[in-house]
C-alpha cells in the first residue's frame, strides 16, 4: 500500500497487517502566504546595530505593570538588541533589576540601560563580552552576584546564525562559532550561575522553530536550537528536585538585528511574510513568553517549550 505524501506507520497484529497513513504537512505548506516586500531591502554586518534597522523593532512593554517580578535579578543573554532586549524591558517593567550581556554592541546595550534606569527606575549592569568562552561567562557571573547578591532568573537568549547553501560551505571555523555562541555558553553560564540561584529561581533558554522544521540555509544554527531543546528538557529533569524550573522559548521569524545582519537584502524585504499570520513578530511580542515562564504564573511549568510563531503548527 502506498500513501503519497503521507508518513506510514506499519502496525502487525494476529490477524495480520494493518497500514496507518497520517498526513505531513510539509512546513512550507504551512507558511500558507506568498512572500512579498514587507519593509526596505537592507543589510549589515554581524552582529548587527538594532538602531540601523529600518523599520525599528518594537521592543516596549506594551501592556499595564503588574509586579509580577518585584524584587528579582535577572541575567539576560544578548540583552542588548532584538528578543533580549525586549526581555530585559519588561522584566525590568515588572520590577526586575536586569544585568544585560552582549557581545559589543556598546550603543544599542547603552540605551537598552538607560530605559531600564531612566524609565523603570532599576538598575542595569552591562557586560560586554563573548558568552561562547567559558572563562567569560564565569566572570560575568561573579559581576552579577557582586552587583546583585543573587540570580534567580537566567535567560540564555544569545544566537548567531550563518547562511550557507551547503553543508561543505560551513568551516569548522563557523560551526565552532555557531555552536559555541549558542548552546555552550548555556552549559558555562548555567553551571556558574547554579550555585547561586535558589529554590524558586528559574531558567528560561531561547531555542527556535527551526529546531522542529529545519532550515536548509542554517544547518549548523538549526542543529544548535534542536541540542537547546534537549539541554532545556535534560536540566529541567535534573534541577527539579532543587526546585528550579527550566523551560525554553521557540520564536518564528521575529525583527530582530540578527536578519538584516545574516541574509540578502531581498531575503530581509520578505522576512516573515510568509509566515500564516503573513509577517514576522516584534521582539515585544516575544517577551511576554519570558516573562510568564519567569513569574508566578509559569510555576507549573519545567521542561517545556512555548511557541510564538505566527501560526506555524509545532508537533514535537
Amino acid at each position: 500500500m502506498f500513501c503519497r505524501n503521507f508518513f506510514s506507520t506499519l502496525i502487525t497484529f494476529s490477524e495480520g497487517t494493518i497500514f496507518l497513513c497520517i498526513e505531513i504537512k510539509n512546513s512550507l505548506m504551512q507558511k500558507s502566504k506568498e512572500e512579498k516586500n514587507v519593509r526596505p531591502p537592507q543589510s549589515q554586518t554581524l552582529p548587527g546595530k538594532e538602531s540601523e534597522m529600518k523599520p525599528l523593532p518594537k521592543s516596549e512593554p506594551v501592556e499595564p505593570k503588574q509586579g509580577k517580578l518585584t524584587g528579582k535579578k535577572a541575567l539576560i543573554t544578548g540583552g542588548d538588541s532584538g528578543i533580549g532586549k525586549a526581555v530585559a524591558l519588561l522584566f525590568a517593567s515588572e520590577g526586575a533589576d536586569i544585568a544585560i550581556s552582549y557581545l559589543s554592541e556598546d550603543d544599542d546595550a547603552s540605551e537598552v540601560a538607560k530605559s531600564i534606569i531612566g524609565s523603570y527606575n532599576k538598575r542595569c549592569l552591562l557586560l560586554p563580552g563573548d558568552v561562547g568562552q567559558k572563562q567569560h561567562c564565569e566572570n560575568i557571573v561573579e559581576q552579577v552576584i557582586k552587583e546583585f547578591g543573587t540570580i534567580d532568573i537566567l535567560v540564555n537568549n544569545a544566537g548567531v546564525q550563518f547562511v550557507q547553501k551547503t553543508l561543505e560551505d560551513i568551516s569548522q571555523e563557523q560551526l565552532l562559532k555557531t555552536f559555541s555562541t549558542n548552546i555552550f555558553s548555556m552549559f558555562y553560564l548555567t553551571a556558574a550561575s547554579l550555585k547561586y540561584m535558589k529554590e524558586g529561581s528559574c531558567i528560561i533558554n531561547t531555542t527556535s522553530v527551526t529546531a522542529y522544521r529545519g532550515s536548509g540555509s542554517l544547518i549548523d544554527y538549526s542543529s544548535t536550537k534542536g541540542a537547546i531543546v534537549s539541554f532545556t528538557r535534560s536540566l529541567s529533569a535534573n534541577l527539579i528536585d532543587r526546585k528550579i524550573r527550566v523551560n525554553g522559548v521557540a520564536p518564528g521569524p521575529v525583527w530582530t538585528p540578527l536578519i538584516p545582519a545574516t541574509f540578502e537584502k531581498e531575503d530581509v524585504a520578505t522576512h516573515g511574510s510568509d509566515s500564516p499570520m503573513g509577517r514576522a513578530g516584534e521582539p515585544n511580542e516575544i517577551a511576554p513568553a519570558y516573562l510568564f515562564l519567569a513569574s508566578k504564573d509559569g510555576s507549573y511549568f519545567t521542561g517545556q517549550i512555548l511557541h510564538p510563531n505566527g501560526g506555524e503548527i509545532i508537533n514535537g
